[in-house]
């Protein structure tokens, strides 16, 4: 049962590593900003567990057409994390490499460049798109929790702890925190 988590934290090379930690930049950090580093904890570990529970379904089903690589990396929960932005997006358009394309398939454009990352599993990463899709159009409801819980898991450990490191950014859980943060 640990390895629905622990999957995200194995690397196989130095290039997949360097990769996965690009995609946890860019990704994972603008989703924090927008849901605060407590639900951010939350749907990472939520994510993974989803993304595996879907790649474990559809890995039976493909593994008989072809051979399917093991789930490995975060790249799955960065996917999912942006199929959530996407489908959340007030904007409908965007620059995609110099083009104007609808921002929803951004992540399908993502899916098929991040095919070619050496030890990227393309099922994996598929299945959490589609976890994240499916938590962005509201299918996974009962992952959400109020702000008011997230304001009070602030303010216990870890989290409490987290926010006294210096250097660290640390996102509050209540947007009314967040915009005052931003401001200051």
């Amino acid at each position: 049962v640990h390895r629905l988590v622990t999957y995200i934290f194995v690397y196989e090379d130095l290039i997949s590593l360097t990769c996965g930690a690009v995609i946890i930049w860019y990704f994972a950090g603008s989703f924090e900003k927008n849901v605060g580093t407590v639900k951010h904890c939350f749907l990472t570990m939520a994510f993974a567990v989803l993304s595996a529970l879907l790649y474990l379904l559809l890995e039976t089903v493909v593994s008989r057409v072809s051979e399917v690589e093991d789930a490995k990396g975060f790249m799955p929960v960065a996917f999912a994390t942006l199929g959530v932005s996407t489908t959340r997006s007030r904007m409908k358009r965007t620059l995609f490499f110099g083009v104007r394309v609808p921002v929803v398939l951004v992540p399908w454009f993502m899916l098929c460049i991040a095919w070619f990352i050496p030890g990227s599993s393309l099922l994996s990463n598929l299945s959490g798109l589609l976890a994240g899709e499916a938590y962005g159009l509201g299918y996974c409801f009962c992952l959400d929790f109020p702000e008011s819980v997230g304001s009070k898991l602030d303010r216990v450990f870890p989290f409490s702890l987290l926010r006294r490191i210096p250097g660290l950014k640390y996102i509050p859980g209540s947007l009314a925190e967040r915009r005052a943060f931003e401001s200051s």
